[in-house]
């Protein structure tokens, strides 16, 4: 195949430089948004008259051809193009002959690959979304099953209140609603079209890049050409967004993997999303969990090579941002494999009430409301928390809890304590006291799970 770019060079390129400057096999995903930039702009040219619309017309029905043709497996994309754009524009040639030549008009491989690699942000931004959508759903439903399944909360991973698995749950479901949000505010800067940004400095050609962008579905073009084709921050801010959802769902699956211990036995996973051992015939394996664990480090790598591959690059375009897909693909596709999987998992884990009620009544998780039993009572809080703490020590010296210890015991601390305590310190009833908004109690957890409702209905 001859070189688009062909005609001041005297000598053949190399079949090793050919191979090296090759990115067909990354790029030749986006050959849907190649075609559908490339319409945009035959349409532009057409209706501004810089060419025939006639050829304008026929470049659009080929371009939709040729797309058909790669769908249905009648046109190969030849692995020794150079890339994507190179191949649908030889592959049209071939076809129209000079009328296919004439669509490159105003128009370079600069502002098209950054147009193509928006196009498909956008399209994948949507599918991110939407898996984060159906998370969000299944920790709805966990939520609504368990307001009342009282578990321990923790603070350096040792137990600190009370507080219900629901009220977990919509913990992480505001992670990933903060994730949906990022998204979106994403999408704002991945739609500026920088079609007709040309190769840097725009063209001397009567265009409208107001009508591509507009038939894109863009916001706007780009204020300014050379930042048209040399702007990568939307692939860095949506890997970083991308980044974030890992960081939320390794977080989970840390938790995860913990209450599948012996040591928690808080859940179950189902056999389904669990794997044994090769010589432990006991074992049963939270190596999805693990997996995604694993895969948050292969996606924080992706976007500091981004960071890395921009940071010290001249203007305008430079070929070091042909690097920019790779990482840019393999974070969508591994947060895309994640999501879905992860949400599967955790909508058949069963949950063991039990184990996490008995848990719940150790640790002295009720201490703190012991101490505002006393506050409530006239006490100032730093001499009720100090009487507390003697209360705990006391309870750890007899190996007891605080429900356990006798009315005696508190009263040889402070005479303001009554029998009404042990209602006061009862887990239920710290619980469910907890109605502050945001809170752990019934009713504030019953808040959350309406909002994360509406968030859902409205981000659906």
């Amino acid at each position: 195949m001859d070189k688009m770019w062909a005609g001041r060079f005297l000598k053949e390129l190399s079949s090793d430089t050919n191979d090296f400057n090759s990115s067909i096999a990354v790029d030749s995903r986006m050959y849907a948004e190649d075609i559908r930039g490339s319409i945009a702009h035959a349409l532009m040219l057409g209706a501004k008259g810089i060419i025939p619309e006639k050829d304008s017309l026929a470049i659009i029905r080929t371009l939709k051809e040729i797309e058909e043709g790669i769908e249905n497996g009648t046109v190969k994309i030849d692995a020794a193009a150079e890339d994507i754009h190179m191949f649908v524009e030889a592959e049209l040639t071939k076809r129209l002959g000079d009328v296919g030549k004439r669509l490159h008009t105003a128009r370079s491989r600069n502002d098209q690959v950054a147009l193509d690699t928006r196009l498909y942000c956008v399209k994948e931004i949507k599918n991110i979304k939407a898996a984060l959508i159906g998370l969000l759903k299944c920790l709805v439903s966990l939520a609504e099953k368990n307001v009342s399944t009282i578990m321990p909360g923790y603070t350096h991973l040792q137990r600190a209140q009370p507080v219900s698995f629901a009220h977990y749950m919509t913990a992480y479901a505001s992670m990933f609603a903060r994730d949906c949000d990022r998204l979106d505010d994403c999408l704002k800067r991945v739609t500026i079209s920088p079609l007709g940004s040309c190769a840097l400095a725009g063209t001397t050609y009567d265009i409208d890049r107001f009508q591509t962008a507009e038939s894109l579905g863009f916001a706007a073009p780009s204020v300014n050409s050379m930042d048209g084709v040399s702007d990568r921050d939307f692939a860095i801010e949506l890997t970083a967004a991308i980044s974030l959802i890992m960081t939320h769902l390794s977080r989970f699956c840390e938790e995860i993997i913990m209450w599948c211990s012996w040591e928690f036995r808080f859940i179950e996973l189902d056999d389904a999303y669990s794997t044994g051992s090769s010589i432990m015939p006991q074992k049963k394996n939270p190596d999805i969990a693990e997996l995604v664990r694993g895969k948050t480090g292969r996606v924080y790598g992706d976007l500091m090579a981004l960071l890395t591959v921009m940071k010290g690059l001249p203007l305008a375009y430079n070929k070091d941002m042909q690097e920019d897909k790779e990482s840019l693909f393999d974070a969508i596709d591994t947060v895309k494999l994640c999501l879905p999987i992860f949400t599967k998992m955790l909508d058949t884990c069963t949950i063991n009430k039990d184990n996490m009620l008995k848990a719940a009544g150790k640790g002295f998780i009720n201490a703190t409301d012991c101490a505002d039993y006393l506050v409530k009572k006239g006490k100032p809080f730093r001499d009720a928390y100090k009487i507390t703490g003697e209360l705990v020590a006391k309870a750890i010296s007899l190996d007891k809890t605080l429900s356990e210890l006798g009315i005696e015991d508190y009263k040889e601390k402070c005479d303001l304590f009554d029998k009404d305590v042990y209602d006061a310190i009862e887990l239920k009833n710290c619980l469910n006291k907890r109605n502050s908004y945001g809170g752990a109690g019934e009713k504030a957890v019953a808040e959350q799970i309406k909002y994360f409702k509406e968030f859902i209905e409205k981000n659906a």
